[in-house]
């Protein structure tokens, strides 16, 4: 195979994971858990990162959530993994991060965002 091909082929598969979007890409999310909710409330998840923003759902505390990875500022989930736990939360403490979630059970799979503060490394 010439480098010319191999280069061909490498680009038609990234292009078909880039189209790809779905729970079959699921190995590209990061699994956070919901914790530190008051006893009885829930975490909202929202269509915008910001808490006027339209709520998605709610999850109560030790809900695992599949996270893209983006949150606000910057932060990226993937990037502050092999940190430990306690400053993976500092960095997302006061961020919002985004879900990859089915708030009406349907499987139909929408992005929302939910405040750092409430999640922490599964």
């Amino acid at each position: 195979m010439t480098r010319t091909m191999k280069l061909t082929a490498l680009a038609l598969s990234a292009l078909c994971l880039a189209g790809s979007a779905g729970v079959a890409g699921a190995a590209t999310f990061a699994a956070w858990q919901v914790a530190g909710v008051a006893w009885g409330d829930t975490l909202n998840v929202r269509k915008y990162p910001a808490n006027t923003s339209q709520k998605q759902s709610a999850y109560p505390n030790g809900t695992v959530l599949q996270m893209t990875g983006r949150c606000t500022g910057g932060v990226d989930l993937f990037d502050i993994a092999g940190q430990p736990n306690w400053k993976q939360r500092q960095a997302v403490r006061q961020k919002w991060c985004e879900v990859w979630h089915d708030p009406r059970n349907d499987s139909d799979f929408v992005t929302g965002w939910v405040y750092g503060k409430y999640i922490r490394p599964y």
